[in-house]
């Protein structure tokens, strides 16, 4: 169980703040279910809450900044991901973005780059959907990677290229 102030990945949500935990004064929930109350940590002016028990949307714990040190250091052996008809090319986007998992989500900005480029020496521009899916991927995996960090996220991708520059020179 998460505890006030813990930092979460939450679904959709992005990262979180937990903020309570315990019941919530709503219309038609019952007092003796346990919430955990978050505020998400890159939109304003919002509250999240979810039964302690839910299993539909995946919370966890921030990764640690050992885990965050080492994802980076093996983000090149992650694999794009092996998405060969076209028809369920975002049905996989979403799924890798669902499970909130980060080897996923680096593997989906791989495969969204790496279609970018080949288009790109097609003369062809990014399709919306490799735009919208990079920007929700990239926003996602930047944002816990901030926390983890404790950086700014705007520094994260220039932090991520430097040292991914510096162990290549190894």
């Amino acid at each position: 169980m998460f505890e006030v102030g813990d930092y979460v990945v939450y679904g959709n949500n992005g990262v979180c703040r937990i903020t309570a935990v315990g019941p919530i004064d709503t219309p038609g929930d019952s007092r003796d279910q346990i919430f955990y109350t978050m505020t998400p940590c890159y939109t304003r002016d919002r509250v999240v809450s979810t039964p302690v028990d839910n299993e539909r949307v995946v919370i966890r714990k921030v990764m640690s900044e050992e885990e965050a040190m080492a994802l980076i250091r093996d983000m090149d052996a992650i694999e794009k991901m092996p998405v060969e008809d076209e028809k369920k090319r975002e049905l996989a986007y979403k799924q890798a973005l669902l499970s909130c998992e980060p080897e996923k989500i680096v593997s989906l900005i791989k495969t969204i780059y790496d279609r970018m480029q080949k288009r790109k020496a097609e003369g062809k521009k990014m399709t919306s959907l490799d735009s919208r899916f990079s920007h929700i991927a990239e926003d996602s995996l930047y944002g816990e990677l901030a926390i983890s960090l404790g950086m700014d996220k705007e520094d994260v991708g220039p932090y991520i290229e430097e040292t991914i520059h510096q162990l290549q020179a190894v």
